[in-house]
């Protein structure tokens, strides 16, 4: 079995990425010794409830070095004196050379502070995310003579050059990517045998079935509207800008309400999108929301609809947990044909699939579904039952327990005996 890994997160806790504490949380029943390093502080006012149960110890760097220069220098000043140093510094000023941005600069100097204060028995860095994580790891990896590996997800593979990419798969000892688009994108820049696909999935423990309920409710009845609903960051590849252009073409005589659960750059600028649009009473803007809340307004939707679409940076979704966890309470979903979605929902079998940015056919999917509550029906249980069949969080699990040296124990089984109550 492994040593203690250091798993290195851009944030911690971050309620966006629940996804990377439900692993870490399922790697630690398995056995795994984690030791958490956060390039960043939390800014959530919320934690999921799953952060309560990571054992883990937790380092945060400098987020930015003059916040802390004593500290930086002083890992400076003791890094520099071992026989890796210099190995690291070529690596980092080559990179640099070809990105000469303060952010760069700033992944050395984190490097530095965590190769300076990692734990003597750690024996294996695991970067989440494969841009500013990965840098941070591959550097102090040198640094502490080290091996390293990555979990890459959506923006991080689409916002880097493809030298970047190329590199840190050469020099990592694994990569595991969520969807079967990515691994195959990566796959091409990578060593063979050095990327591996292992989904993300849902702990259908936290996500037990919906009460059995029929919602007739078909746009009709002014005191009754059809109850959509979103869950998301205010980002551009969140799509909410389409999402809000297709609300606003609705037929008039449809009655609904839409509500969106989430924080995010661009909240501000929604709602006066909305309300320039007429919407403003249709709408309610929750902010981020614990899981208890989120999972409360998934049994009261009647329809979970996610734009995803390419930002103008490039960024752009993977496979959306909350699209698993909408399908998990039987709501039927609307999302994009972008990138790993497809691998998920089905069109037209197990929900609805439109065109990235097409505001156009998303609201005629729209007004198709809020007007045929027996069709939502339809797609919503068999979304549920394909969920639960095939995207339960126990493979990925084993996939990554492997990787980690790990016994051979499923994780199928340790989830159903915490189910279980063992």
């Amino acid at each position: 079995m492994t040593g203690p890994v250091g798993f290195v997160l851009k944030g911690y806790p971050r309620l966006s990425e629940t996804f990377i504490a439900q692993e870490i949380a399922a790697l630690e029943r398995r056995g795994l010794d984690i030791r958490i390093i956060s390039l960043r502080r939390p800014t959530d006012r919320h934690r999921h409830p799953i952060h309560a149960e990571i054992k883990a110890p937790l380092l945060y760097l400098p987020e930015y070095l003059y916040q802390e220069p004593r500290r930086v220098f002083r890992a400076w000043l003791k890094m520099r004196r071992t026989p890796a140093y210099r190995a690291a510094r070529r690596l980092w000023l080559r990179d640099f050379m070809r990105d000469p941005t303060p952010n760069r600069g700033r992944r050395f100097g984190q490097a530095l502070v965590l190769a300076a204060e990692l734990a003597a028995d750690v024996t294996q860095l695991h970067a989440h995310f494969l841009h500013t994580p990965a840098s941070v790891a591959r550097y102090a990896a040198v640094l502490r003579g080290l091996p390293f590996s990555i979990s890459a997800h959506a923006k991080d593979i689409w916002t880097i050059p493809e030298w970047e990419k190329a590199e840190k798969l050469a020099d990592c000892r694994w990569a595991a990517v969520c969807t079967a688009g990515n691994r195959d994108h990566l796959a091409g820049l990578a060593p063979p045998g050095r990327v591996e696909l292992a989904y993300h999935g849902l702990d259908l423990s936290r996500f037990p079935p919906a009460p059995a309920q029929v919602s007739r409710r078909d746009g009709r009845d002014a005191t009754d509207p059809v109850r959509i609903l979103s869950v998301g960051r205010a980002v551009a590849k969140k799509g909410y800008g389409d999402l809000l252009q297709a609300l606003a073409a609705l037929p008039p005589e449809l009655h609904w309400r839409f509500d969106h659960i989430g924080g995010g750059a661009l909240a501000k600028r929604l709602k006066r999108r909305a309300q320039a649009l007429g919407l403003g009473d249709r709408i309610v803007w929750h902010g981020a929301k614990p899981q208890a809340a989120v999972l409360a307004a998934l049994r009261g939707a009647d329809i979970f609809v996610l734009a995803s679409r390419i930002a103008p940076d490039g960024d752009r979704d993977g496979l959306p947990n909350v699209l698993m966890e909408a399908q998990s309470q039987r709501v039927v979903c609307i999302s994009t044909s972008l990138a790993a979605i497809p691998e998920l929902i089905q069109h037209d079998l197990t929900g609805i699939l439109v065109p990235p940015g097409d505001a156009a056919a998303l609201s005629q999917a729209l007004a198709a579904l809020i007007r045929d509550p027996a069709r939502r029906a339809h797609l919503a249980e068999a979304g549920e039952r394909r969920m639960r069949a095939q995207f339960a969080a126990a493979p990925g699990i084993d996939r990554l327990a492997r990787r980690f040296g790990l016994g051979e124990k499923p994780a199928a089984a340790a989830l159903l005996a915490r189910e279980a109550g063992d």
